[in-house]
């Protein structure tokens, strides 16, 4: 069947993030979507049939993302009162590996600054509780996967810059890549234009 990617105009609403992934046919694109609902007790609801690594990856991003200060968040969200719920559609689709951790933490992060990631960028990448970013595998697959889907600029663990040769030139000529260790490094490439950018750090005991 034909493939056709879906439009990009849809990442202009907040809690929209664009993942990666690899699949036996290839990459693919993952429109990640996350939402609060009122009058909840701070639990989190995935769908989307996803496996448990996944489910691993959201918990983790949740978690970093409720111990964080997230410099021009909204002051009066309460993670206890809310639920957060996070999707990826094509719930027919098995979705499953460790690499959509920071695209989970920024749908997240889009969702309560209520701002929308910037627009054309898609990630790929594994996140530590203590805001590290791990590298991943299938870049070659992924990278063709977001040339496909009209994807401007990519952010990917430094460490996974070398997987860059893999991918052909004139692929790669078209393409920003934006090389990360951190995870507030993540915040700066996916929420530009705001001075020094948009801040997650993790909370210490003191200053909780």
């Amino acid at each position: 069947e034909r493939f056709f990617p879906e439009p990009l105009e849809r990442t202009s609403r907040p809690g929209i993030a664009v993942g990666m992934a690899w699949t036996p046919h290839g990459g693919d694109l993952l429109y990640i979507e996350a939402t609060a609902i009122p009058a909840g007790r701070g639990n989190l609801t995935l769908t989307g049939q996803l496996g448990d690594v996944m489910k691993e990856s959201a918990l983790i991003a949740l978690s970093y993302a409720r111990s964080a200060s997230i410099e021009l968040l909204h002051k009066n969200f309460d993670f206890g009162s809310h639920d957060i719920h996070i999707h990826i559609p094509s719930g027919a689709i098995p979705k499953d590996g460790p690499s959509a951790g920071i695209t989970m933490l920024c749908a997240i992060a889009s969702l309560l600054l209520d701002r929308p990631v910037a627009e054309g960028v898609a990630m790929t990448g594994e996140i530590t509780l203590r805001g590290a970013v791990l590298p991943v595998g299938g870049i070659k697959e992924k990278v063709l996967a977001a040339h496909r889907g009209r994807i401007r600029k990519i952010i990917l663990p430094r460490r996974n810059e070398q997987d860059l040769h893999d991918v052909p030139e004139n692929v790669r000529k078209e393409m920003e890549f934006a090389f990360v260790d951190n995870v507030e490094q993540v915040m700066r490439e996916a929420f530009p234009g705001t001075g020094t950018g948009i801040k997650l750090q993790p909370i210490s005991p003191a200053a909780a």
